[in-house]
């Protein structure tokens, strides 16, 4: 594919990581649990977009019921929640899943304080920590890190995605629609993808710039505007459209409706 301005490095390097499957051939589970709704929500994202199954918790209590059903093969854990400190939730996910990863999530960045949480955290039993703010690239590779030292997983020898007619290889990076290829730059497959990973749900700008752009462009979010008429111009041109908006919401992508 032809080189883009707009791709960053951050996005450009997580192509190149091999996707992850249980032993079973399952998707890999996360918990995320942070009582920020919108960082959960991007963490969430983030983690769907590496092809796994995440469910999410607003608290330590929430978070040990619902691990109790998912079975997460990973957990990302805020050290401060509002009803148990996340100390406690590691305690109490350990009797029940002895060898799951727990990644800590801390807000103390600085000081005497973010060196306790730190040592407290990884005495009792947690395998990594990132401090706030952090990078979400840098959340997924620790937690490929741990789950592999783990065991838990092995890598997928190929990935396809499949919305509709439309097929995209993330290995050869190829695109088509209705078995006709289509070319696209390095930050048009970028985007598409994460539209695709995330089928029928809608996405916002700020979650697309970013996933795709992994930082903030101010004035410049009309940058993913930009970016989706391209997209519809080689994808839905003179075909049922796939990809809608989602007036003051976002993008969605969906398979075409039958003729």
């Amino acid at each position: 594919m032809t080189a883009d301005p707009f791709l960053s490095p951050a996005a450009s390097s997580s192509t190149a990581a091999a996707p992850l499957l249980r032993e079973d051939g399952g998707p890999v589970r996360v918990l995320v649990v942070d009582d920020e709704a919108s960082l959960a929500e991007l963490l969430c994202l983030a983690l769907r977009y590496e092809g796994w199954e995440v469910r999410s918790a607003a608290g330590g209590a929430e978070a040990v019921r619902v691990a109790r059903d998912f079975a997460p093969d990973a957990v990302v854990l805020d050290v401060t929640l509002p009803d148990l400190d996340g100390l406690t939730v590691l305690g109490r996910l350990r009797r029940e899943r002895p060898g799951v990863p727990v990644l800590f999530l801390t807000g103390k960045d600085s000081g005497k304080d973010s060196g306790k949480d730190r040592i407290a955290g990884l005495t009792a039993g947690g395998d990594d920590y990132v401090t706030k703010p952090f990078g979400l690239e840098e959340v997924v590779a620790r937690l490929r890190g741990l789950l592999r030292r783990a065991r838990a997983v092995a890598p997928r020898p190929r990935s396809v995605l499949t919305v509709g007619d439309l097929v995209l290889d993330e290995d050869s990076h190829e695109v088509s629609r209705g078995g006709t290829g289509i070319h696209l730059t390095a930050t048009e497959f970028e985007l598409l993808r994460f539209l695709m990973r995330n089928p029928r749900r809608v996405l916002s700008k700020p979650q697309i710039l970013d996933r795709v752009w992994s930082y903030d462009f101010g004035g410049r979010a009309n940058v993913v505007e930009l970016y989706i008429s391209y997209l519809r111009r080689k994808i839905d041109a003179g075909r049922e459209p796939m990809i809608h908006t989602r007036r003051g919401a976002g993008y969605l992508i969906k398979p075409a409706s039958p003729a």
